[in-house]
């Protein structure tokens, strides 16, 4: 593969090898942040609700630098994230205020936040502190217009059971949520000022963790745990999982944005994989002696190359920029995950450092560079070809900008050179297919540093109520309101169980309640209805249509269905508007009665037989404007008078 542009190599193979986790010293914890579903966000009144990119009202720009803590230290991955000069564009909306453009002082810490958080940190068997000191986590990414993220510690100690045993919580805290990235600029990214200011807790376990399923089991029970509490945000993206993994002889590492559930053991797997195979790596090159060379120009040699890339970057006034890979011959190719190689782990920092990729020897000649510019470049730099032992040397090379090729080179020697030594520590994000790349260094302690904006808070602990579990609320269901196993189960792991308890409260039947919000609106939005637009007032108005006898469960879907089309109007609006409105005694009878005149012969055949199809038949002329048990209790008795 060139990994310049991604294209798939021929070679590895796919199949995952079985590893003995507890041989290996596989070490590893969680990172749970849950944005919480609070009225405000965490430090201003702001709504916490979600806008559209082309909502915004107001755009400005910034460009963020990193600084030092209260002890004069720089944190090293600020530093790294600084080498890259991007301006940031923020989109402010009617849902924003100054807070979040850094252009007012913000407010005291959100009380509700901090309810919600004690709540879950019960949940967790936690101790909370006497007092929450917010403190600024200094973050120069782009996604907080100040260059730093406020967070409070708030409980430590807890400990979750798990199938595959006890995990020991470290922490709790309680953060605001980072501004979401909707977007590229050319000068660099932009931002979405809705998200930013959310309330987020952040779990974090301590490092108890010693199979790939042992942090899915972690993860589902803490998951388990937050929904428990019915006060935190559902859907993509309200929800990140990082993952901490290590093995003895390798180095701790963050793997960060762990969005689905369901691929967290695969991405430990897959972890675990790419450390083992640098740990293999680092051990041949030693024995080969390998060493990493000075980067040099090597422009000369492509005058007139065939390559797109590398052409395109020298008649734009760039430069080719190479590094010398002493012993790495063979093995910048090696796999090191499902279609990730040594050379991909290179071109990860070449693009963090504003490069499309690199090119390196293990796949050369290649993409429009000839055998005898291979020649040549090793000539170059001075890089020998492989001998009998297949030790010989690996170049790899960058086109990009002149000043870019130069910090693009240096940063993808000094990985070359980290190969050398093992793993690297570093912070890496989470790809779909469990496989991982490079993002920034670890962080360290250098970036926290007390907020002096915001007054501690003296927390109270006096009202603070442990919510009923998820697991505890199915039996519940099962027992108080007879729904079966499968349904409790929906409706109390669903986003709409605090509905379902509100309707059953208003006298709704559970099962009717409980059918219509997890499984009629399923079937709407499988068949396209925009149910989402759905608010809940408007759901609770078509049930007490419902219980006043003014609509027709069989009507329901119809009502929900035209909500669905026109939201600005209510219930009652929209049943009138449809024509939906139960029907009278009379009104049923005569259609009954009118039905069972056009079948009189089918009646005389089969008496009481006949009744399956006229029953059908009967709800069809109604239109849903009659309850099935009123139907069928005058059809039954007009069969029998003619039967």
């Amino acid at each position: 593969m060139s990994e310049a542009d991604g294209r798939r190599s021929p070679a590895a193979g796919e199949d995952e090898r079985a590893r003995d986790y507890e041989e290996l010293g596989l070490v590893a914890g969680l990172e749970i942040h849950q944005q919480l579903d609070t009225d405000s966000k965490l430090f201003c009144a702001c709504p916490t609700e979600r806008r559209e990119p082309e909502a915004a009202t107001r755009r400005f720009h910034r460009s963020l630098h990193p600084t030092e803590s209260e002890l004069g230290e720089v944190d090293a991955a600020a530093v790294e994230e600084s080498r890259v000069e991007r301006e940031f564009e923020y989109l402010a909306y009617d849902s924003t205020c100054l807070v979040e453009a850094d252009e007012e002082p913000p407010g005291r810490i959100d009380e509700e936040a901090i309810d919600v958080s004690l709540a879950i940190a019960a949940l967790l068997d936690a101790t909370p502190v006497d007092g929450a000191q917010v403190m600024r986590k200094i973050v120069v990414d782009g996604s907080n217009t100040s260059g730093f993220q406020r967070s409070a510690l708030l409980a430590t100690g807890g400990v979750i059971e798990t199938p595959e045993g006890r995990v020991g919580i470290d922490d709790l805290l309680l953060e605001e949520e980072s501004a979401a990235r909707v977007g590229e600029t050319d000068a660099g990214v932009r931002y979405g000022l809705d998200r930013l200011g959310i309330p987020l807790v952040e779990i974090g376990t301590a490092p108890d963790i010693r199979s790939p399923a042992g942090a899915k089991a972690a993860a589902e029970r803490i998951g388990m745990l937050l929904r428990s509490t019915g006060a935190v945000k559902r859907g993509l993206g309200t929800i990140r999982q990082d993952v901490n993994v290590s093995i003895a002889d390798g180095a701790r590492v963050e793997l960060k944005g762990v969005q689905e559930l369901d691929t967290i053991d695969t991405v430990v797997a897959r972890e675990v994989d790419r450390q083992v195979a640098l740990i293999e790596i680092a051990d041949e090159l030693a024995t080969r002696g390998a060493s990493v060379g000075e980067p040099r120009d090597v422009s000369a040699v492509f005058e007139g190359t065939e390559s797109s890339v590398v052409g395109g970057a020298l008649d734009a006034g760039g430069s080719v920029m190479a590094v010398r890979l002493a012993g790495f011959d063979g093995l910048v190719g090696r796999e090191l995950q499902p279609d990730r190689r040594l050379g991909t782990e290179l071109a990860d920092h070449a693009k963090r450092h504003g490069a499309g990729g690199l090119f390196h020897t293990d796949e050369l000649p290649a993409y429009g560079v000839s055998a005898a510019e291979v020649d040549a470049l090793r000539e170059a730099v001075d890089a020998e070809s492989s001998g009998a032992a297949g030790a010989g040397d690996a170049v790899a090379m960058v086109a990009a900008g002149a000043d870019t090729a130069e910090t693009v080179i240096e940063a993808v020697a000094e990985r070359a050179t980290a190969a050398i030594e093992g793993v690297p520590e570093e912070t890496r994000g989470a790809n779909p297919d469990g496989t991982s790349r490079y993002l920034r260094p670890l962080p360290g302690a250098a970036r926290m540093y007390p907020e002096t904006d915001v007054p501690p808070v003296d927390l109270d602990l006096g009202n603070v109520e442990t919510p009923e579990l998820l697991t505890e609320r199915v039996e519940r269901y099962r027992e108080e309101y007879g729904l079966d196993a499968g349904l409790a189960e929906q409706v109390a792991y669903g986003r709409r169980m605090a509905l379902f308890e509100r309707l059953v409260d208003r006298g709704v039947d559970p099962t009717l309640a409980a059918g219509t919000l997890e499984n009629t609106l399923t079937e709407l939005r499988r068949d396209g209805v925009p149910v989402r637009g759905i608010d809940d007032e408007r759901i609770v108005g078509a049930f007490d249509l419902v219980n006043e006898g003014e609509l027709t469960t069989e009507a329901l879907p119809a009502l929900l269905r035209a909500l669905a089309a026109r939201p600005d109007r209510s219930a009652a609006e929209a049943a009138e508007s449809e024509g939906l409105g139960s029907a009278g005694e009379a009104e049923v009878r005569e259609a009954v009665v009118e039905v069972v005149e056009r079948n009189e012969a089918q009646i005389e055949a089969e008496g009481m037989g006949a009744f399956s199809a006229l029953m059908g038949e009967c709800m069809g002329a109604l239109g849903g404007s009659a309850e099935g048990e009123v139907v069928s209790e005058l059809l039954r008795e007009e069969i029998g008078k003619r039967s």
